[in-house]
């Protein structure tokens, strides 16, 4: 159901074009709600507007929406009369309203500190090349306190060595160095990208899975332009058992979509054998000790990785050989690979 601007804003709309489009994909996250819309009215960046988004919540999400339909910031708002099947499908539809030159993708159970566009803006600003950005986070619990995980992936970067914080790479470079290994965009949330480099299309894969879209489509836009590292942790990333991410895990879905997305990466980028036989092996040996799934399942699972990806337990050999002769400055690793 298309939603037209809200007749108080309607001036605003026609006058103003926003430089960031905030987008937020709501389903039955009414408790975190107001929390998000506070972090983003709060942000020391002001120049965007808000495009709120419910795909048929049965809680009462709307009711808490309707709050904010006549704040100067929210430009659209669209309630889903049925569940769309897809958080990427809300994505593409944001997207589709969106009139600024960047976009972000606050999911409505996250939070972000004051500066998070401020930082990540500038950082854009200052980078015409850059297709995405994005910053560190603190994971936080359900009740907002701190969730005691560090999951940045920033090895031995030091902030004060960097252009004000923060580092720009090849895209392309970086996908076959980094995201190949592991999805270190790993939340919406911390992310912004410039919409002058997405099409539709990036998207509709991703609208197929329920937990690994996410990296695929960080993949497909990161590869368009360069990419930068803000490295600060200002984004609040919240896992809860409802969270799609704590959610695909205990359920092994995401197992079987990263299958598709290394599939994606080795399809359409030259990763090279000595790469795809270290990464796949060190994926074989997480999925081999993992305590989560019954035999059967990891059984399926490495089937799937076999028939996929064309390597077996060869590859996790090699690997675990690889790993003890790592020592070895010509070896390769996942964090000696990176960027």
């Amino acid at each position: 159901m298309k939603v037209m601007p809200n007749s108080s804003t309607s001036d605003r709309y026609t006058k103003n074009i926003p430089i960031v489009s905030i987008i937020v994909p709501n389903y039955n996250y009414a408790r975190f709600l107001d929390i998000r819309m506070e972090s983003i009215l709060n942000q020391t960046f002001q120049d965007f507007e808000i495009i709120l988004l419910d795909d048929h919540s049965t809680d009462n999400s709307v009711e808490i929406i309707e709050k904010y339909r006549n704040n100067p910031k929210v430009s659209y708002i669209d309630i889903n009369k049925e569940n769309s099947g897809s958080p990427f499908r809300q994505w593409k539809k944001g997207i589709e309203y969106a009139r600024g030159k960047y976009i972000w993708i606050a999911e409505a159970d996250d939070s972000a500190l004051p500066d998070f566009l401020e930082k990540i803006i500038t950082a854009l600003e200052a980078t015409p090349s850059a297709s995405v950005a994005f910053t560190g986070s603190e994971t936080i619990d359900e009740n907002g306190d701190p969730y005691g995980r560090d999951i940045d992936k920033w090895y031995k970067k030091s902030p004060q060595k960097t252009n004000g914080g923060w580092m720009a790479f090849n895209g392309k470079e970086y996908v076959v160095h980094n995201l190949y290994w592991h999805c270190y965009v790993y939340n919406a949330s911390m992310t912004v990208f410039r919409k002058e480099y997405y099409s539709p299309d990036l998207l509709d894969d991703s609208i197929k899975m329920r937990n690994a879209g996410d990296w695929l489509f960080w993949i497909k836009i990161t590869a368009k332009g360069d990419i930068i590292e803000v490295y600060e942790k200002l984004n609040l990333f919240r896992l809860h058992r409802k969270s799609a991410t704590v959610a695909g895990i205990m359920s092994g879905n995401n197992v079987w979509e990263d299958i598709k997305v290394m599939k994606y990466v080795e399809d359409h980028f030259n990763v090279g054998k000595y790469r795809k036989a270290m990464r796949l092996g060190q994926y074989i040996k997480v999925l081999r000790r993992s305590k989560q799934y019954s035999p059967e399942t990891r059984r399926k699972m490495m089937n799937a990785i076999r028939t996929s990806l064309g390597v077996g337990m060869g590859t996790f050999r090699m690997e675990r050989i690889n790993k003890m002769l790592s020592f070895i400055p010509f070896t390769l690793t996942q964090q000696k690979d990176r960027l």
